[in-house]
């Protein structure tokens, strides 16, 4: 199981989802990848754990030194304030949009579709998410379904910390395939 030799970042910030960052983390690297904890602040940022406060995770690498080109996948954990925070930040955008666009592996679980939706990612693209987000994406042009995980060219996203077993599988099997040729939606 530990043949995944790729690179793979987890962009956060203060406020994800304490099992959805720490979920794909573990199982990312037990598949054998080199996973960064990638965010605008440096040192640790703290999770958000039901409701309270989680546990400090550390930053591998400040957004600000990041280079798309040097990761293969992409992971963007929820939780309410995370990706709101995340989501009007320029640098934040660019990279999710970069990454992307090269054709790589994003997966967005919970609330981290609000990223695809302000990146344009979202358009025409087959998506879930916490059903609280379900009109933000298909008011981007997403088209919204209910279920553990759907995959769209490389595109993988789920609903909530439920879905992680199928969101983390699906991670790396889409990896695995490789990068994937997007048509504008």
């Amino acid at each position: 199981m530990s043949d995944l030799q790729k690179t793979i970042a987890i962009l956060a910030t203060h406020g994800f989802e304490q099992s959805e960052l720490e979920v794909p983390l573990e199982k990312l690297k037990a598949a054998g990848a080199t996973v960064h904890v990638v965010s605008p602040e440096a040192g640790e940022i703290k999770g958000w754990d039901e409701k309270d406060w989680g546990r400090a995770v550390p930053v591998d690498v400040k957004l600000d030194q990041a280079d798309p080109a040097d990761y293969d996948a992409l992971v963007l954990p929820g939780g309410q304030i995370n990706p709101d925070v995340l989501r009007v930040n320029d640098d934040a955008l660019a990279f999710v949009k970069s990454i992307y666009d090269a054709g790589k592996v994003v997966a967005a679980i919970c609330h981290a579709p609000w990223l695809l939706v302000e990146t344009g990612i979202a358009k025409g693209r087959k998506m879930t998410s916490y059903p609280s987000v379900k009109t933000d994406v298909i008011n981007a042009g997403g088209k919204w379904e209910d279920s553990e995980v759907v995959t769209d060219k490389g595109l993988v996203t789920s609903r909530n910390p439920g879905d992680l077993d199928a969101f983390c599988a699906k991670i790396i099997e889409e990896i695995k395939e490789g990068r994937h040729e997007r048509k504008a939606a």
